[in-house]
């Protein structure tokens, strides 16, 4: 195999290969040997299968996998992209093989595959579509749609507004584009910094690149080949952030027997004819624990994810009415989402953005983009620039967007695809933070508009922008969401000492929530307080017992989180069921007030998901909060702990790659105590960028290739490194 492996000083991988095919094998072998444990978990969270070896924790999301069936949608796409694209379908094949090639080498070096007893297993062609999917099968909300059913049945459709993510919402992702007009140097540059669960090993791998065909370097999505989300190719670079589209719909299905045996099973359609079903069980192993029998149903809506026969209401005489008793079983309810639709996962544009040259070469890479529907940025070193909406977005009607829709009923079939719209670049600025823009005709809610518009007002404060300034636009934590609480702080009066102590710093407060504040901390504590004693009230009570939805769905249908992400819209409503919003604020002034409080990043820390528990970390304090541009999300009256934050942090510098910045929480390695499992770690919590090396020659003098046709070799030289 004709391939090279350099490691930069950060341990970070710079592959060179003699073709494509030869450089995806290189990819898929570097990725099994550095994040072995990590490909070896999204596989089997793909499959459904992951429980088997972590226990029980997992068994609610292996059921779900099962149900949605999202491992056979994945070889379905892939039997497709063979068909449609025999060129990309081969290349993911050659990642596949060094992938299976690397993970034995791979899981030698980390000690989880030991302490579980997990030997790795063999990756199939459809296996990186799998854990795409799987990755992104929530990124759309459909469990939303079950939370505006709640709130409808319980308070009313006009309820629905108060709690909308317009204000402020869950942690999104920012990015922006400056034209040349507003940089140093005459070229575009574009930043950013995804906004997901904070894992470990991360959810983005620094990787670049090289054949004849291209040089790329960008984060890549372990376990998938290519660069999708964030890459530079010298020429152009591109970036993306989560559109909040709305392109997944639930069906309330009407299911009766036709025979004695289990799989006899009709649904009513919406022509009025009962039509037959597939149904199977499947068995879900937990490691310590008992088998799960999972009941797989399908109609021609799609997988049904939610109840099922256990739930059926027999003929067409059923009503919306009885699908539900209180906390009582509810169902059965089918997914219907575009790749199990169409059999496109959006593949096809992943070899064609690699070889991109242009902002033009971009555009026409990401028409051919399915899933997730993402915005993208672009710009390209001759001043061309792209702002656009990319994916797959069914045209139906607008019952299907918002809520669970009759499957028995005509109308809410899909009627085609939108066309993906484009957006703007104002004043030589774009930016994209999941607020209101282009993709606004495709979604229902989005974020609140605070962080994009702190992000064009921090930009158009300066004239021109060198490229490595933009790290302090990363980690700007003023919080404008904000203002409702301290507006009420503010016309608090007859208040003990102490709380008018507390008052007083609070009005004093710069609203910017640093790790070392005392304000920002004091501001927490309020908040949290006033957010419980919300969820507490009687009024709002109501929608702390949901019906008994799957394990996986229910944090859509908490009650503390969605008042603590609506608290702006519910602090601003006119009128809020007689609720004394005002006396509220005192009291958890008071409580707030009555006990010791210190700095925002005593409470404020990193939370990071591991699929295995292992030896404790002693987590830092994090400054920001989820409506500032360093969104490091708390959940409001639940845990000031940070689950979600940058997964990543980019500069791509069009005037010279050279000169482009980057950072992931941890490091470029996945194998605990290694030197590069967590080295990046000061530098992410300081705002601070590593620099991007596409080199060859420096690369070559600092590290030796590793021969990649030697195995021996390549462990020994990252052993070396490493050391």
């Amino acid at each position: 195999m004709n391939a090279e492996l350099y490691r930069d000083p950060w341990g970070i991988p710079h592959l060179r290969a003699g073709s494509a095919h030869e450089l995806a094998h290189a990819q898929g072998r570097t990725t099994a040997v550095d994040r072995a444990w990590q490909l070896e978990v999204e596989r089997h969270r793909a499959r459904g299968t992951s429980a088997a070896f972590l226990g029980a924790g997992e068994a609610a999301w292996d059921v779900f996998a099962r149900r949605a069936r999202l491992d056979d949608t994945a070889r379905h796409c892939f039997a497709a992209l063979e068909r449609r694209d025999p060129e990309t379908a081969e290349w993911v094949v050659s990642y596949v093989d060094g992938v299976n090639e690397g993970l034995a080498e791979g899981a030698r070096r980390t000690p989880e595959f030991a302490r579980t007893g997990l030997v790795p297993g063999r990756w199939e062609p459809w296996t990186p579509l799998g854990v795409w999917l799987a990755t992104h099968i929530l990124f759309a909300g459909f469990p939303a749609k079950l939370w505006r059913e709640e709130v409808v049945r319980r308070l009313g459709a006009d309820a629905v507004g108060l709690f909308a993510t317009d204000g402020p919402g869950t942690s999104g992702s920012n990015g922006w584009l400056v034209t040349g007009e507003r940089t140093v140097t005459g070229r575009p540059v574009i930043a950013g910094d995804p906004h997901r669960f904070i894992e470990d090993p991360g959810v983005y791998q620094q990787i670049h690149l090289a054949c004849p065909e291209f040089d790329v370097v960008g984060l890549a999505v372990p376990g998938v080949p290519g660069i999708a989300h964030f890459a530079h190719t010298g020429t152009v670079a591109w970036a993306i952030t989560n559109a909040m589209a709305d392109y997944q719909d639930l069906y309330r299905e009407r299911l009766r027997r036709t025979g004695d045996a289990a799989e006899d099973l009709e649904a009513l359609d919406p022509d009025g004819r009962w039509r037959a079903v597939t149904r199977h069980v499947e068995i879900v192993e937990v490691a310590g624990g008992t088998p799960v029998e999972v009941e797989v149903i399908e109609t021609a809506r799609g997988p049904v994810v939610i109840g099922g026969t256990g739930t059926d209401h027999g003929g067409a005489g059923g009503s919306e009415e009885e699908d539900t008793d209180g906390r009582g079983a509810v169902g059965p309810i089918s997914l219907r989402y575009p790749p199990r639709v169409t059999g496109d996962l959006g593949f096809s544009a992943l070899l064609p953005l690699l070889r991109a040259r242009e902002v033009a070469d971009v555009d026409r890479a990401f028409d051919l983009w399915a899933e997730p529907v993402n915005v993208v940025q672009a710009a390209d070193t001759a001043g061309g620039v792209l702002h656009r909406v990319a994916g797959r977005v069914p045209v139906r009607a607008e019952d299907n967007r918002t809520r669970i829709v009759a499957a028995w009923e005509p109308g809410h079939e899909w009627r085609g695809w939108h066309e993906m719209p484009y957006g703007t670049v104002e004043d030589g600025i774009a930016v994209m933070a999941n607020q209101r823009g282009p993709a606004t005709p495709l979604g229902v809610e989005f974020a609140a508009p605070h962080r994009a518009a702190r992000i064009r007002d921090l930009l158009a404060s300066r004239p021109a922008w060198p490229a490595p300034d933009m790290a302090a636009v990363h980690m700007d934590t003023h919080l404008a969401s904000a203002a409702p609480l301290m507006d009420h702080v503010a016309a608090l009066g007859g208040l003990t000492p102490r709380a008018a102590d507390l008052r007083g710093r609070l009005l004093r407060w710069d609203r910017r929530m640093e790790a070392d504040s005392a304000g920002a901390a004091a501001y927490a504590a309020v908040r949290n307080g006033v957010v419980r004693r919300l969820a507490a009230h009687p009024v709002l009570a109501v929608l702390a017992d949901p019906p008994e939805y799957p394990e996986v769905l229910r944090p859509w249908l908490a009650l503390l989180p969605r008042i603590g992400f609506a608290l702006e819209n519910l602090l601003r409503a006119e009128e809020l069921y007689g609720i004394d919003r005002a006396g509220l604020v005192r009291a958890a002034v008071e409580e707030a007030a009555a006990r010791p409080l210190g700095v925002w990043g005593d409470s404020h820390r990193l939370a990071p998901w591991r699929a295995l528990a292992g030896d404790p970390y002693d987590e830092p304090g994090l400054a920001g909060d989820h409506d500032c541009v360093l969104s490091t999300s708390a959940v409001p009256g639940l845990t000031d702990l940070s689950a979600r934050g940058p997964a990543a942090r980019y500069v791509w510098d069009l005037a010279d790659r050279g000169n482009s910045l980057w950072v992931v929480p941890f490091g470029a390695s996945g194998v605990p105590g290694s030197a590069h499992h967590r080295d990046q770690l000061p530098l992410w919590l300081e705002g601070e960028l590593v620099p991007v090396r596409t080199d060859w020659d420096r690369l070559a003098g600092e590290r030796r290739p590793a021969p990649y046709t030697t195995p021996q070799s390549v462990r020994d030289d990252e052993e070396n490194h490493d050391h």
